[in-house]
């Protein structure tokens, strides 16, 4: 038997709301990613009483780094999770949720900063 008949063998039909469900996960990183986006231009068009013209603009690069990160892995984290289910192995541990939940607590902080220092 060759390894592509063994993958073939190995991938079944996934209950659909599962598929759906890991789905509706991937918009809501595609959704966050795009309100971080917006806040970078918030940042940089909005705000021009805080801070110079150079920190308004290191804080919304943060924000729309972070907001490209958040996209790329929201993908691969719905990739690798469609493959896992598909293949009836237990899911992936996710890196991006930490990862998200410490970068937007230090773009929080410099936009903090910020507007208090004005």
């Amino acid at each position: 038997m060759s390894d592509a008949d063994r993958a073939e063998e190995r991938d079944t039909v996934v209950d659909y709301r599962f598929s759906l469900a890991n789905e509706r996960t991937f918009l809501a990183y595609v959704r966050t990613a795009l309100a971080l986006n917006a806040g970078a231009l918030a940042v940089v068009q909005l705000l021009p009483d805080v801070a110079t013209a150079g920190w308004r603009r290191v804080a919304a690069v943060m924000l729309a780094v972070l907001g490209l990160v958040v996209v790329l892995a929201g993908y691969r984290r719905w990739s690798a999770n469609e493959r896992a289910m598909r293949r009836g192995e237990p899911l992936p541990d996710s890196w991006l949720t930490p990862i998200l939940a410490v970068a937007v607590t230090v773009v929080s902080a410099v936009v903090v900063v910020l507007v208090i220092t004005g």
